[in-house]
């Protein structure tokens, strides 16, 4: 058959929600996976980043608790990671940076304190 003919037809096709192993896997796998684009930003600024374990399990299982899959990835990550890369640039002492399942829950900051001259006054 022609292949712009075969293109028109409308395939649907039911698929398996992915596991928390798959999703994982999706974060940290592929040559372009979202984690490695972080440690490279990170590193271009002087710094490391390194996602726990448990921050990633907790980042799959916020996108299979929205039901987004795969694709929701990378809007949980980027919500995580949104302060982080305002702060990164200013900040004087650059090391090591683990995200933990805390850090991904909102519960504790990425970095301990914000760079003095970012900081707002009352």
């Amino acid at each position: 058959m022609i292949p712009e003919f075969i293109g028109r037809l409308p395939v649907l096709a039911p698929l398996d929600p992915l596991d928390e192993s798959a999703l994982i896997k999706i974060l940290t796998e592929p040559k372009n996976a979202l984690t490695r684009q972080y440690a490279k930003f990170f590193e271009m600024e002087g710094a490391e980043i390194e996602f726990a374990p448990s921050a990633l399990s907790a980042i799959a299982h916020m996108a299979m608790a929205r039901d987004t899959g795969a694709r929701g990835l990378r809007s949980i990550v980027e919500q995580v990671m949104l302060d982080v890369l305002y702060e990164l640039p200013e900040l004087e002492h650059k090391g090591k940076f683990v995200v933990t399942e805390d850090v991904v829950k909102g519960l504790k900051p990425l970095f301990d304190q914000m760079p003095e001259n970012t900081k707002m006054s009352a």
